[in-house]
């Protein structure tokens, strides 16, 4: 055997529950879930059904958006969302039908899929996509991970408490959503510094995931995008370099903890993330910046590099089908040759982890749930590869040896800039400022602490610092940045205060922020105390 091939799919979106719908808000969240989500697991299910017993995929959903995917109003807003996108593809197929506009057998397409999504995502999911990926790992086909609760960015935390709060809330909320104890733990933008390991050990972690140059060294490519919201974004500056200290075919044991780590394979990843040579570059592809001025709805293709929005040609479902295939079946040589040369060279058969936002495949990447549902019908296929999770692909080559990694991330430059930088300083000025009130006030459990703990979790997400430096939600990160600050003063400054009318407060914003519903706020600072 050659060695085991996993994929890992980073689930990630801001909260945006009730706080705007478009062109920042919710319907970032909506678009996702039918262009990604739902079409996903539906994929899953497929491969399931034709006999495949595990998918070789480790899924790891952000405890912040499994609360929204959980949450009534979320699911009723996207139903009304779905319900606009039928609404506008059968608009669309009329009109284009009435002038003899070739578009309307695109329209046609788009109509078809939108109501075949929206059939699944009642009946089979019953509106129920948390269960509809809890069953998948039930039955062995895919692995379930999480991360810190609001995908905060841990390294620029003021201390110890918040960071415990961020990852131990996070794991509590996996639990009570998914039922089960997480083994594996994305570290939100990959952002690693020593002892955080020792945290996720506390927790009852086994593995978590880190960037390549954290584990190979060498220098972060330029010409990959990094972030699944917003994946033009590559480094702006020269890209900073730490020496080799291992391989990202194999796991290792995180400085002085027993928590293994696993990089991500940079081949496999420049295959899809590359500006210059990924997948959804191709020119039968479906061009996700080209929009209908009326509908909204995507009728061109990419037609090659470099070409004008203007210059687009339409697209055909039926060949960029075709051509996802032919990707599936090249990257499943690109696999088993890396995973060969890993042998010969080692002696010994490695672990290839190809990391990705989940949100590239449906939503950015039309065609990208085709290309991975048939790479792993392609991998399962050969007999030297074994697909399989990434916490059980560890199981079965554990780590040989401990590493000692530097501090870093998978952001522009492999460090801190994208979201520590002089538009973003104030920001963790306000949060270490907060997290210090915190110390005083989260000490005993009642609702308006449980309202504060919430405030200041979704003040820390990393979101707000990424939009910022990037400006492509500036306005609106900084806005919903200061809302949450606001939120948290009121509410300290009434506690503080033993004000009358502070349940009421407390209850007022809850109906906002509701997220963490069995939320501890005593885990701050370790504090023992009971239910009030």
């Amino acid at each position: 055997m050659n060695g085991a091939a996993s994929f890992v799919l980073h689930t990630h979106l801001p909260y945006c529950r009730l706080a705007g719908r478009w062109p920042h808000g919710e319907e970032w969240l909506h678009e996702a879930m039918l262009e990604c989500y739902v079409p996903l697991i539906r994929g899953f299910h497929r491969l399931v059904g034709e006999g495949l017993p595990s998918l070789g995929v480790t899924i790891d959903v952000t405890p912040i958006l499994a609360e929204q995917l959980a949450d009534a109003t979320i699911r009723e807003h996207f139903r009304d969302y779905m319900a606009g996108q039928i609404a506008r593809a059968q608009s669309d197929l009329v009109r284009f039908k009435a002038v003899g506009d070739e578009r309307a057998e695109i329209a046609a397409f788009h109509l078809d899929r939108y109501l075949s999504l929206q059939g699944f995502y009642e009946r089979e999911l019953a509106a129920d996509l948390l269960r509809g990926l809890a069953d998948l790992e039930a039955c062995g086909a895919i692995e379930i991970a999480t991360s810190a609760a609001t995908h905060a960015y841990l390294p620029l935390l003021s201390g110890p408490e918040p960071v415990h709060f961020q990852v131990a809330t996070g794991i509590n909320s996996h639990r009570r959503l998914f039922g089960r104890q997480p083994r594996a733990f994305w570290l939100p933008e990959c952002a690693y510094r020593p002892g955080i390991e020792r945290e996720l050990e506390a927790q009852g972690v086994a593995l978590f995931f880190t960037d390549s140059h954290l584990v190979a060294g060498g220098s972060v490519p330029a010409d990959i995008a990094r972030v699944g919201l917003y994946p033009g974004h590559a480094a702006s500056r020269p890209s900073s370099a730490h020496p080799a200290v291992g391989s990202t075919f194999e796991a290792y044991t995180a400085g002085q903890s027993h928590v293994a780590v696993l990089a991500r394979n940079e081949r496999t990843g420049s295959q899809v993330w590359s500006a210059a040579h990924g997948y959804p570059g191709d020119p039968a592809y479906s061009e996700f910046h080209k929009k209908d001025d009326q509908s909204g709805l995507r009728y061109w293709r990419v037609t090659g590099a470099g070409t004008g929005l203007g210059e687009k040609h339409l697209y055909n479902p039926r060949a960029a089908a075709v051509q996802a295939e032919q990707h599936a079946a090249h990257f499943h040589t690109l696999v088993r040759a890396a995973l060969e040369q890993h042998e010969a060279h080692s002696g010994s058969p490695g672990i290839l982890l190809s990391a990705y936002d989940t949100e590239l495949f449906g939503h950015w990447w039309l065609e990208g749930v085709e290309w991975l549902t048939a790479t792993i019908r392609a991998l399962a296929a050969d007999p030297d590869i074994a697909v399989m999770p990434a916490s059980e692909a560890v199981r079965q080559q554990p780590p040989a040896r401990a590493i000692q990694m530097q501090p870093g991330s998978w952001g522009a430059g492999g460090d801190d800039r994208t979201w520590l930088n002089d538009d973003t300083r104030w920001m963790w000025d306000a949060i270490a400022a907060r997290e210090e009130r915190a110390r005083g006030l989260l000490t005993q459990d009642h609702p308006a602490a449980r309202q504060l703990a919430r405030e200041l979790l979704l003040l820390q997400s990393s979101d707000w610092e990424f939009l910022v430096t990037t400006a492509q939600a500036r306005e609106y990160a900084e806005g919903r940045f200061r809302e949450h600050a606001d939120r948290f003063d009121a509410l300290a400054d009434a506690m503080d205060a033993d004000a009358a009318g502070l349940d009421a407060l407390a209850n007022e914003l809850f109906a906002l922020d509701n997220p963490f519903p069995d939320i501890d706020p005593t885990l701050y600072a370790g504090a023992q105390g009971g239910r009030s």
